[in-house]
């Protein structure tokens, strides 16, 4: 990251984020937009990660298919993505083949077509991609917790939506959500890799410049009300195992307690990645691994927090034992944070959690496609000082400030607690 890196915005709103980096000969770039789930309404749940998919279906320029095949015939791949704050779109390529994902991106941003067609055969694919996850029970877990501890504030809904939406929405509900939101105003276009910084801007002014700002759309600001106390659900159906989660309300991502939660979470549960399309390391030296996975509690557990712009959640996830009961688990799990909440955790320890949270911070920002990634996901729910500062501020806690949190994040009254029980079993 010794790189410098430019910033600028275009006349039109569009924030420009760029980055040279030599080592390798290839680009990606990523364009974000600033719509997710958090910005739907009942009635439209879903629309965002259905516009994604409909942004796929083709333009005048680009039709149905070719996008895809000349990005893979030039060597290089595309994706996207919708998350609760934000949609991203990517392409990383061979550095002399570039221009040609800024063209797509470009192009897309106002001319995709939302045949009708097309719109009613995706509804079919977001349906059954919808039902498929009900198949499983995590997203069953999952999606009973989400909206039992969110009430008020959009992060209620899945980022899929509800199925009575995706039978409802209509062609010109989802265009009008693509007209209001996929703007240059509305978006950051971070690029790195084996570029010039002045040729980079000059294309990208050539390209983009031109398009027109639409009107600034606004986000909905519904804030969760504090918690009065623990919320628990019980989910049932097919399987064999029984799954626990427990979730938190935790800091939002720019605030210095997300900080200390993340080490807190690096201790009980191993550190999180916060770079979703990065790897991570074993869990096996964290507390509750030692608690629960090896007292044959729990056959498996993970844990992690989001980087978001308004308060979410922090998650574990317990594989409960056969031998064992969610009861039995959940009781371990308070036993290992009292001990946090009694006393900070020794410094040593501490150290060592900074080392893995560093560790795995560096595994999901070495590649140029990552750091492309860093660049303008951090701008979603802050801005780029956020990655840019990130080590340091991950080495400012202290073992006060993580006892802190277990004090006040991690109590009952924070929480909501979630059962999957298989039909068969007798819990």
């Amino acid at each position: 990251m010794s790189e410098p890196l430019s910033k600028l915005t275009l006349s039109n709103g569009l924030q420009i984020l760029l980055k040279e980096i030599h080592t390798s000969p290839i680009i990606s770039q990523w364009i974000w937009y600033r719509i997710g789930s958090r910005d739907e309404v009942p009635g439209m749940t879903g629309a965002s990660h259905w516009v994604e998919h409909m942004m796929f279906k083709g333009t005048t320029e680009f039709p149905l298919g070719v996008m895809d095949r000349v990005i893979s015939r030039e060597g290089g791949y595309l994706n996207a993505f919708t998350f609760l704050d934000w949609t991203s779109f990517f392409e990383t390529l061979p550095a002399d083949k570039i221009d040609l994902a800024l063209q797509v991106e470009a192009d897309r941003m106002f001319n995709c077509l939302f045949d009708p067609n097309e719109v009613s055969s995706e509804r079919t694919v977001v349906i059954s991609e919808r039902q498929g996850s009900e198949n499983e029970p995590l997203f069953r877990l999952s999606e009973e917790v989400q909206s039992a501890a969110f009430r008020v504030h959009p992060y209620h809904h899945e980022i899929i939506g509800d199925l009575t939406d995706l039978y409802s929405m209509q062609r010109d509900d989802l265009y009008r959500h693509y007209h209001n939101h996929y703007i240059p105003n509305n978006a950051v276009l971070s690029i790195a890799g084996d570029f010039d910084t002045s040729a980079m801007i000059d294309r990208v002014r050539e390209l983009y410049e031109a398009l027109p700002a639409g009107k600034p759309p606004s986000r909905l600001q519904r804030d969760e009300p504090p918690q009065a106390g623990e919320r628990r659900v019980c989910v049932e159906g097919p399987g064999e195992t029984v799954y626990l989660q427990v979730s938190y309300r935790a800091p939002k991502a720019d605030d210095q307690d997300f900080f200390a939660l993340n080490l807190l979470d690096s201790l009980l549960t191993g550190p999180t990645n916060l770079n979703m399309f990065g790897g991570g390391i074993t869990n096996k030296t964290s507390r509750l691994y030692k608690a629960l996975v090896e007292k044959e509690l729990a056959t498996g557990i993970n844990g992690g927090l989001q980087a978001t712009i308004d308060p979410y959640l922090y998650t574990t996830v317990v594989t409960v034992h056969p031998k064992s009961t969610a009861s039995e688990c959940i009781a371990a799990i308070e036993a290992e944070i009292k001990i946090l909440q009694d006393a900070p955790p020794p410094a040593e320890e501490l150290e060592r959690a900074l080392k893995q949270a560093r560790a795995i911070f560096a595994y999901g920002s070495e590649s140029i496609s990552n750091i492309a990634f860093w660049l303008g996901f951090s701008e979603m729910f802050a801005t780029v000082d956020w990655f840019t500062s990130y080590l340091d501020r991950l080495s400012a806690v202290t073992p006060a400030d993580v006892q802190r949190l277990a004090q006040t994040c991690l109590r009952p009254q924070n929480r909501t607690v979630g059962v999957y029980l298989p039909n068969q079993a007798n819990q």
